[in-house]
């Protein structure tokens, strides 16, 4: 969001779990609002933190603040305004993310928290690609993405450094070729793909292996390769990627020996969703590849 003018204050559903896991970003150089007021020194009430939450080891909180809730994923998204321009996409990042929602202190303006946290963000190296004073910060060093949403009275800290997922699940030739079987076509979700691109991620390989599989195992089975995206971004945008990857895997399945006459590919961009846009879980379903029959 671009500005916090906001009264009441709002519920963030991402911010729901107390484990803390540690902070795989802790090798870059630490800011400190001691850089910018002296007495920082002073203790405040730490104490009252939300069990389990610590700060990050790369932006410290702005002085005399209080976790009310801190969230920790292995593997998560997070869309980044990057531009006063609403018709331009977000910035859609994947990777590890920490969240964290503090309470400031009483007496401290909206300006003040904002400018304690640009300050510290340019100090620390970090480019600021997008701000909306006092209420928004999007900054990245590196791979690694800072976006500050900012109230005043509290504000929302979220670290997203980008990666690729560990690909955990995959599916077996047997278990593509029973759902094929079964209702005509199956969804697969151990296809990964750079974000926002066509290209293969290197984990991608067990899972199109076993379609692989299947089709030397099934040598009269032809198939429609067909992508899916969520709706993040400008829905032309995301037909011509769906078909991109979509062309993609074919490509990987000829170039592997599979006569190119048993496949064709389409695309549905976010035509066809399978959950509810409005939350990551969804999206991430949406995400997809599936095989039909023809």
């Amino acid at each position: 969001m671009d500005g916090l003018a906001r009264t009441v204050r709002p519920s963030r559903m991402h911010l729901q779990s107390p484990s803390m896991k540690g902070i795989a970003v802790n090798r870059l150089p630490l800011l400190s609002f001691c850089l910018l007021l002296p007495l920082c020194t002073v203790a405040f009430a730490q104490d009252e933190d939300s069990e389990g939450c610590k700060d990050s080891a790369l932006v410290t909180r702005m002085p005399g603040s209080v976790i009310h809730s801190c969230d920790n994923k292995e593997y998560d998204q997070f869309d980044i305004t990057v531009s006063s321009d609403d018709s331009q996409p977000k910035k859609h990042v994947e990777g590890e993310l920490h969240s964290w929602d503090y309470g400031t202190r009483e007496g401290v303006s909206d300006i003040q928290v904002y400018r304690n946290l640009e300050t510290a963000l340019r100090t620390g190296g970090f480019h600021i690609v997008y701000e909306s004073s006092p209420g928004y910060i999007a900054a990245n060093k590196g791979t690694t993405w800072v976006v500050i949403e900012n109230s005043g009275s509290y504000y929302y800290q979220t670290i997203i450094t980008e990666q690729q997922m560990k690909q955990e699940v995959t599916a077996d030739a047997s278990s593509l070729q029973d759902e094929l079987t079964r209702s005509g076509h199956v969804a697969v979700y151990g296809i990964l793909f750079d974000t926002g691109k066509a290209t293969l991620q290197p984990s991608s390989e067990d899972t199109l292996n076993e379609i692989l599989k299947m089709l030397q195992q099934n040598t009269d089975l032809k198939l429609r390769i067909e992508g899916h995206t969520d709706n993040v971004g400008a829905a032309a945008t995301n037909q011509v990627l769906s078909e991109k990857r979509a062309q993609a895997v074919l490509a990987w399945l000829v170039s592997h020996a599979i006569a190119a006459d048993r496949l064709t590919a389409k695309g549905y961009g976010d035509t066809k969703p399978v959950a509810d846009n409005s939350t990551d879980d969804g999206r991430a379903k949406n995400r997809r590849v599936e095989l039909a029959k023809q």
